[in-house]
């Protein structure tokens, strides 16, 4: 359990220094957790807070989660059944999926990282804890953003990078990298959801074929108060099943990615 504490905010804490490093400073924190520990550090203990309570949404903007999320979504709606599978399978199937693509990179990260983590101090948060942390986060960035910048694509990059030139002041401009999360991870994002529609879009059209022949056929019989969808829906789930349209979307998705 505490060696996945400490990967858990290895990633988050990571991710965070990089978006506010221009107002907090790694050393300044490694200072704070100088002396007693935790509870005299309440500062500290918020920071803490804060790591955790944003390691869920890191976890969705840093890894595959998004992209799996919205392709499933689109099969359940282009399937034509708003509620099968439910929410929670949905999200249940995209943490698993998920998990698949980011265990490499989760090692890598573990691996580079597996010496500080076995540090053992009676306080949780004090300095040299802090201190083995820290240097985590900066020994475990190189997977995470090799990953980030693998995926996402070139236009997208430089979009980003020349908007955050364009935002920031003309001093802050050199400190400004292609390698940083400010621009690693929105374009990431962008990219993911690029390819998720792509993908949607190609499992729409043979249920838009389906709709499109049925409610031609209604028409034809004069059964124009029957509702097209109610009447394609189980031919729909007929070509879903025969085509294992569940075995073939994991193994692409999953697959999509370099392992």
């Amino acid at each position: 359990m505490r060696s996945c504490i400490w990967k858990s905010l290895t990633l988050t804490i990571g991710f965070s220094q990089n978006l506010w490093a221009q107002s907090i400073h790694l050393n300044e924190v490694s200072s704070l957790a100088s002396g007693a520990g935790i509870a005299s550090k309440p500062l500290l203990l918020m920071m803490g807070l804060v790591a955790l309570s944003l390691l869920p949404f890191v976890g969705m903007m840093v890894t595959s989660f998004v992209k799996m999320a919205v392709v499933l979504s689109i099969t359940r709606q282009a399937i034509g059944m708003q509620q099968a599978p439910p929410n929670t399978v949905i999200t249940g199937l995209s943490i698993l999926l998920t998990v698949y693509v980011m265990h490499p990179v989760g090692l890598d990260v573990y691996r580079k990282s597996e010496r500080y983590m076995n540090y053992r101090s009676s306080e949780f948060f004090d300095k040299a804890n802090v201190d083995m942390l820290l240097k985590a986060v900066q020994v475990s960035e190189e997977p995470i953003k090799h990953f980030l910048k693998t995926q996402a694509s070139e236009k997208n990059l430089q979009m980003f990078y020349r908007i955050a030139q364009k935002i920031r002041k003309a001093e802050d401009r050199p400190s400004l990298s292609m390698n940083d999360y400010i621009i690693l991870v929105p374009a990431f994002v962008i990219t993911e959801l690029t390819k998720a529609f792509q993908i949607g879009f190609m499992i729409f059209l043979p249920f838009m074929v389906i709709d499109m022949a049925v409610s031609n056929i209604l028409m034809a019989l004069g059964m124009q108060m029957l509702a097209p969808t109610m009447i394609s829906l189980p031919f729909k789930l007929l070509l879903f099943v025969m085509v294992d349209g569940w075995h073939l979307i994991s193994k692409g998705l999953v697959l999509g990615y370099p392992l």
